[in-house]
Parts: C-alpha cells; sequence; structure tokens
C-alpha cells in the first residue's frame, strides 16, 4: 500500500511539473494553444486521406500559432507558420486544380524539385539564422541599448529551430504541389520537433508533433496505397485508349 502512494505521489508530481511551465501563461493564450493544436491535428488527418478540407482547417491553426509565437518571441517558428498560412492558401488552391473528387492526384518528386528543395533548405537555414542573430535587439524592443550581437548567443534549441523550419518550408511546399516524398521529410523534422517544443515550454505542442510524427508515417504508406491505385487507374484508361 505504501509503495502505490509513494508511485501515485511521483505521477502527481511529474503531472505537476509538466504543466508548471503554463504558470505563466494567461488562460487566453492556453485556450488559443490547445484550438490551434487540435486543428493542426485534424488537419494532418485529412491530408493523410489526402482529402482537401485539411487546408481550411490547417488555416486556422497556423494563423493562431503566429500570434501565439509571436507573443512568446519564437520567431524562426512564428515565420514558419506564417510560410504555412501562404502556402495553405496556395495548396488549397492547387490541390482543388487535380483532384478526383475530394482527394488529390498524387505525385512523385522530379530532380528538379529536390534540387529547388535544397536551395529552400539552405536560405531558410541563413535567414531564420540571421534573426536568431538580431534575437536579442529583437527582445529588446529593436534597440541596440546595452545588448551585445554575436554568435555566442546561440543556443543549441536556436540551432535545431533552424534545421527544423527549413525542413518543414520544404514539406509544405512539396505537400502544396501533392508530392509523396513531403511526407518523409514531415517525419524526421516532427521527431526533432517533440523534444524540441518540450524544451520550449509548449507542452501541448510536443503532444502534437509526437501525434505529427505517428499519423506521418500512417499516411506515407496510405499515399503510396493511393498513389499505386492512381497508376492501375491511369494504366487501365492509357490501354483502353
Amino acid at each position: 500500500m505504501a509503495t502505490l502512494v509513494i508511485c501515485l505521489e511521483k505521477v502527481m508530481d511529474f503531472i505537476v511539473q509538466l504543466f508548471s511551465q503554463y504558470e505563466t501563461y494567461t488562460p487566453l493564450l492556453m485556450t488559443l494553444e490547445f484550438i490551434a493544436t487540435f486543428c493542426g491535428v485534424v488537419s494532418v488527418i485529412l491530408v493523410g486521406r489526402g482529402n482537401i478540407l485539411a487546408y481550411p482547417i490547417g488555416l486556422i491553426s497556423t494563423t493562431l500559432y503566429v500570434y501565439l509565437l509571436w507573443q512568446w518571441q519564437l520567431f524562426g517558428d512564428m515565420l514558419i507558420n506564417a510560410y504555412y498560412t501562404a502556402m495553405s492558401i496556395y495548396g488549397w488552391v492547387n490541390w482543388s486544380k487535380h483532384k478526383n473528387h475530394d482527394v488529390a492526384i498524387i505525385e512523385t518528386t522530379t530532380k528538379k524539385e529536390w534540387f529547388i528543395g535544397t536551395w529552400i533548405v539552405i536560405a531558410t537555414f541563413i535567414f531564420v539564422g540571421i534573426v536568431y542573430y538580431f534575437k536579442p535587439f529583437i527582445n529588446n524592443n529593436f534597440s541596440f541599448d546595452n545588448i551585445t550581437l554575436g554568435f555566442y548567443n546561440y543556443a543549441l534549441a536556436d540551432y535545431t529551430d533552424m534545421l527544423t523550419t527549413a525542413l518543414f518550408l520544404v514539406a509544405m511546399w512539396l505537400m502544396a504541389k501533392r508530392k509523396i516524398e513531403h511526407w518523409i521529410i514531415w517525419i524526421i523534422a516532427d521527431a526533432i520537433s517533440i523534444p524540441l517544443y518540450f524544451y520550449k515550454g509548449m507542452l501541448f505542442t510536443s503532444i502534437q508533433y509526437t501525434l505529427f510524427t505517428i499519423i506521418a508515417i500512417i499516411s506515407y504508406f496510405s499515399w503510396k496505397r493511393l498513389l499505386k491505385i492512381q497508376n492501375v487507374y491511369d494504366n487501365t484508361n492509357q490501354a483502353t485508349h
């Protein structure tokens, strides 16, 4: 009995510790993060099914995160969600033009698109790195008074954020273009983001990326099946004509 009580106390202490990071958050910010997380998960599930409704629901998530991440001064994450918002509009239009009923027509990534994607990664890493270089200036109300700039100000989380931001931008671009390989990039970037967001004190978002990783793995194989069905259908149509 005593052992059970000790175990329960440890579990409760762990739960309290998990949610202690929200002590400084207002109820409004906590509610908005929960809504953004929920809509984000629903959106990814719909993308896994190739359903175009993923985009309007995803727009709710990304726009909320732009606001939240600005409040928390996580500028790299804020910029990527602003990009998500723009790419969601593009993806919504592109999927609408290339669909069979409400399911997107899936394609594989070309060598040219991989080349472009590589340069997107490089350019994004450099750009976000510059933003973090001037982070002390931004956090000081855009004033150089009593601050110093330098790479020594970078934390490990900043470098990780630069990497995931670059990967997410390419994944979102390929997703909008209906390329199956975007799921592989999502899996890598989502897995990296789980401990990153927990470290940043965003528990709900960390849980969201855990779900994203699982969903991305399942969705990759789902898109492979859809692509196979599409290829069989296309080959059949070509044979009959």
